[in-house]
């Protein structure tokens, strides 16, 4: 059986996507080891997540594709870089692993989660989502699609469904 990580890596390939830049994210794990496997995919680590949106710019203008890997948590830090894609008219693919929502246990992650989807639209991204297997491929897909056309920003919501919501353990047992 096929994961749904291995779709969303599948369709990155069958995008053309040559950079991946990513903060470390459990929910992004799968994806991110299959693009660092990758010889056709350059993966950067980042140290915060609008890095990664002036990286990609670079690389459209260098001539490749990239995408963008973040938690929900990380799209705060790139609201004032999102201004570049819209002025600079560039694509940008990102795909969103939600904290947040269903099942969260840190209340820390649940402002930002719960009005993630509001502060992409509001800073001009096109925002779809998954929130079962079955609907990853068709929608990551069509975003990349989306983006790449009207060179725009895109962003993916990965919600707390599909990835699996985490599980605090007080003390260990």
């Amino acid at each position: 059986m096929t994961e749904w990580q291995d779709d969303i890596h599948r369709i990155l390939r069958d995008a053309d996507i040559r950079q991946v830049c990513y903060v470390p994210d459990a929910g992004h794990s799968r994806l991110i080891e299959l693009c660092e496997a990758d010889p056709a995919i350059s993966s950067t680590l980042l140290s915060t997540e609008e890095e990664g949106v002036a990286h990609l710019a670079g690389a459209w203008l260098g001539g490749q594709k990239g995408a963008l890997l973040m938690q929900s948590s990380g799209v705060g830090n790139c609201i004032n870089m999102l201004s570049l894609t819209k002025t600079c008219a560039f694509p940008l693919l990102m795909l969103i692993t939600m904290r947040g929502e269903w099942g969260e246990f840190n209340p820390w992650q649940v402002p930002m989660g719960s009005t993630t989807q509001q502060h992409l639209e509001l800073a001009g991204c096109k925002v779809y989502r998954c929130d079962a297997p079955g609907e990853v491929a068709e929608t990551i897909g069509t975003g990349a699609r989306f983006c790449w056309y009207t060179s725009s920003a895109v962003a993916v919501l990965l919600g707390q469904r599909l990835i699996g919501a985490k599980i605090f353990v007080e003390d260990g047992r």
